[in-house]
């Protein structure tokens, strides 16, 4: 009988060496829950704001949004990005970009759920509330390809004012159907629509712009024209169709432009080169060229701006829908990681400095998500004049504010989670890349600012009803009356607008958002909100709540769990 050999010095030092440690105090992954029922404030809004109908169908969508596999796909869409082909390899020009599968699928799921129709389709109370609540959802899972989905949605009211092109064109656009394909749209049952609208030498300001049409036959609106210029900015080219502006002897005139030929054959608009985005990676930027690129006026000639309008209002909405989803998966991230992860003797969300980080940062999340669903309600009832007017001002004032706040909002939760945060296996850096495009996206901050003031100037009761609807929670809150009458008295002449115009908005989108979150939010949240944001001295970067406020509830509210 063998006996067994004995153990050496070497064979038991190398069996030590072989396991160096043992991993703890590392949080697990936020996946594998639903990101609906695990938020208070969306659900409350949701009921508050008249869409409570939509309660099952957000819950079964969250169900797929929390899930892992549903997360990778916004993963994989980034980590390969878009490529460009100018031909075929029998040389045929096909102006084609291509996307990874993960990308197909998220946008099949967006379009499938009528996130780019839904309140056209059904309208009524609560249609873009319940739309909304799902785009911001959607949109936590992978920012970038929701350009596509917010351009189809927003050219609809643009289309109607064209009614012949509106009856042709509307039912692909509306379908809640994906065809990814790179054919014609006359083989496809579905179909995405884009906007061109930016030059080298303009960029906002359009009316630079140098693009001409020309008419093939009858001139106005409906009739064919061939487009002959460049666009120096065009998101997702493989839409199928584009509104576009162009010159006509009236003026800047828009435009539908398709990607093929009625007769089967490509259109003369050719993409030079794909953009070298910072964020936004996975949905594709392009600059093109347009030669003899056959497009059909929109609206009245001359009035492209005032047709186009209405499609820059709908996706300056989504903008402020997409950054404060932004905020809320970047918080959701933080806070799940804190609660998990102990450091110096406590768990990190127990800490009181990083309790003050935590709860500020969900305190912006909230207020940003408050004003855009009431936004979404106003968008709901235009038949009704207060409403209309809300929205006409609180759009551009929402857009700027919540836009801009979003990017220092994303490295704050970065750095909650702390070098982990930084690594691309992670979701942190995507959410930090993709912070700024809204804010610059759709009109920067000064355009924004501007905007306001148009509206002001063309309709002065714009004002009046935003401070009317503010107005509704005077008496709850001592500092936020105060704030209320500064601004009210600030207004009073407003000759040097422009020049002191960031500093108005910031304070009217304060304003909303305290009122807001004083007559329907949490009240720890709003005394918090109106200590930090409307009377107290401290800076602006977040962490600076001031005593006396509450942010163990606060975090408590807004931390998901998992399990």
């Amino acid at each position: 009988m063998n006996n067994p050999p004995r153990q050496t010095e070497a064979s038991t030092s190398s069996r030590y060496l072989s396991a160096t440690h043992e991993v703890t105090n590392q949080p697990g992954p936020l996946e594998n829950y639903n990101p609906y029922q695990q938020d208070m404030a969306l659900r409350e809004a949701v009921v508050r704001e008249g869409a409570s109908y939509a309660n099952d169908d957000l819950i079964r969508f969250g169900d797929w949004a929390g899930k892992a596999d549903t997360i990778d796909l916004g993963h994989q869409a980034n980590m390969n990005k878009p490529t460009f082909r100018t031909h075929d390899r029998y040389g045929h020009r096909i102006d084609e970009v291509s996307f990874h599968p993960a990308y197909h699928e998220l946008m099949r799921v967006a379009l499938e759920n009528g996130l780019h129709s839904s309140p056209w389709t059904n309208p009524g109370k609560g249609a873009h509330v319940a739309r909304a609540a799902k785009y911001y959802l959607h949109s936590q899972i992978e920012a970038a390809h929701c350009c596509p989905i917010t351009m189809t949605f927003a050219a609809v009211p643009s289309l109607q004012n064209q009614p012949d092109l509106a009856r042709l064109w509307g039912p692909k656009v509306l379908a809640n159907e994906y065809d990814g394909r790179n054919v014609p749209d006359s083989e496809k049952s579905s179909i995405t629509i884009g906007m061109a609208m930016t030059e080298k030498q303009g960029g906002s300001d359009v009316r630079a712009n140098t693009t001409r049409a020309y008419a093939t036959g009858q001139e106005g609106p409906g009739q064919a024209y061939e487009l002959v210029g460049h666009k120096w900015f065009v998101s997702a080219p493989m839409c199928d169709a584009f509104l576009v502006l162009a010159q006509t002897a009236s003026g800047l005139s828009c435009f539908l432009m398709p990607r093929w030929r009625p007769d089967g054959s490509k259109n003369p608009w050719q993409v030079q080169q794909l953009k070298n985005k910072m964020g936004n990676i996975a949905n594709a930027s392009s600059e093109v060229e347009l030669r003899g690129a056959l497009a059909w006026m929109v609206g009245e000639e001359g009035r492209g701006v005032r047709t186009i309008i209405e499609m820059v209002a709908m996706t300056r909405f989504d903008c402020m829908i997409g950054s404060a989803a932004g905020m809320r998966q970047a918080v959701a991230q933080a806070s799940h990681h804190c609660h998990q992860r102990s450091a110096f003797g406590a768990r990190l969300s127990d800490q009181p400095l990083m309790q003050n980080v935590l709860a500020d940062l969900i305190i912006e999340n909230e207020a940003a998500l408050a004003y855009a669903m009431r936004v979404a309600r106003a968008m709901d009832n235009q038949n009704n004049e207060h409403e209309r007017l809300l929205a006409r001002l609180a759009t551009p004032v929402g857009k700027y504010w919540i836009c801009k706040r979003t990017p220092n909002h994303a490295y704050e939760a970065m750095e909650c989670i702390g070098g982990s945060g930084v690594m691309e296996d992670s979701i942190m850096p995507r959410l930090f890349r993709e912070s700024p495009v809204n804010a610059i996206w759709e009109g920067s901050g000064n355009v924004q600012c501007l905007d306001t003031l148009r509206a002001l100037q063309k309709e002065p009761e714009t004002l009046d009803t935003f401070f009317k609807e503010a107005a509704e929670a005077r008496g709850a809150d001592r500092r936020f009356d105060q704030h209320l009458a500064q601004l009210q008295h600030d207004f009073a002449d407003i000759s040097d607008f422009q020049y002191r115009a960031r500093n108005l908005v910031d304070r009217m989108a304060l304003t909303m958002q305290g009122s807001l979150l004083l007559r329907f939010g949490d009240k720890h949240v709003a005394d918090a909100f109106c200590a930090s944001r409307l009377q107290s001295s401290g800076g602006m970067n977040y962490g600076n709540l001031p005593s006396g406020t509450n942010p163990a509830a606060i975090i408590k509210r807004g931390t998901p769990v998992v399990g």
